[in-house]
């Protein structure tokens, strides 16, 4: 009798309910296989517009799990079930998770900014955070850079989006300013000629633009020449070292001494 009874609730359920079951069932599987069509079309977008590698994997996922949780939602009121329990529990961990997480959500879309407007890129020589080196890689979290003295430095991206970089390299070469002082004994157009010709025969530095030599400071005991050259930018320390030495050897070769010379 009792299994009877079973038996005649089980029917009256599946009679109530199998129909949106089985709704709910199919809307799943079809929202599935579209979601999953939807990542292919994302992928092929994005690999068509070159889009960062670095930040693919982390817009794929973002849109693939929002288009799951809503279709988890969506079959959820198929089945009738009551979200508003499960609403409230979700909110009260969201809070509590980006209390918890608030400085690593920072850095995290420090560094979706940082991917997207690329004020710097790998390869890049950058000055931040007082460290000067070569952008090893864009994290999601944080940036590695390579030091000269080949250390490796971590800088969270929150410091990199919301303080001041200085990308030395993004244009492709730099003015190099060498200061030198003179007597007065010496003639200004003779060390001018000199230095002039110190700047066209140097190795690594550049013809365009045209160097710049001039007088910048007038001092009791003698003149400053001021210098200006363009170099690469990759290279830049390599360049100085070269033509500072240059400049020595073609100065005493003319017989000109610099202060402290013998």
């Amino acid at each position: 009798m009792e299994l009877s009874k079973f038996y005649d609730k089980a029917y009256d359920w599946i009679l109530a309910n199998g129909p949106r079951l089985i709704l709910a069932i199919f809307i799943l599987f079809i929202g599935l296989w579209l979601i999953k069509m939807v990542r292919k079309a994302i992928v092929r977008s994005m690999m068509k517009r070159n889009f960062d590698p670095s930040l693919q994997p982390f817009i794929q996922s973002i849109l693939i799990i929002s288009l799951q949780v809503m279709l988890v939602l969506v079959v959820m009121q198929i089945l009738d079930v009551q979200l508003t329990i499960l609403t409230t529990v979700i909110g009260a961990l969201g809070v509590a998770a980006g209390l918890a997480l608030s400085g690593t959500l920072q850095n995290f879309a420090s560094g979706v900014l940082i991917l997207v407007l690329k004020p710097f890129k790998a390869g890049d020589n950058i000055i931040a955070q007082g460290q000067e080196g070569t952008v090893s890689s864009i994290q999601i979290f944080y940036t590695v850079v390579t030091t000269f003295e080949n250390k490796t430095v971590i800088i969270p991206n929150s410091k990199l989006s919301n303080e001041i970089i200085i990308n030395v390299s993004r244009q492709g070469k730099r003015r190099m300013d060498i200061e030198l002082k003179f007597s007065y004994a010496y003639d200004i157009a003779q060390v001018k000629a000199i230095l002039a010709e110190s700047a066209e025969s140097a190795r690594n530095v550049l013809n365009n633009p045209a160097p710049r030599i001039g007088v910048s400071v007038l001092e009791p005991d003698g003149y400053k020449m001021m210098i200006n050259v363009w170099v690469n930018s990759h290279g830049f320390i390599d360049a100085k070292l070269n033509f500072q030495e240059k400049l020595i050897g073609d100065l005493k070769s003319a017989g000109i001494k610099l202060p402290g010379m013998t």
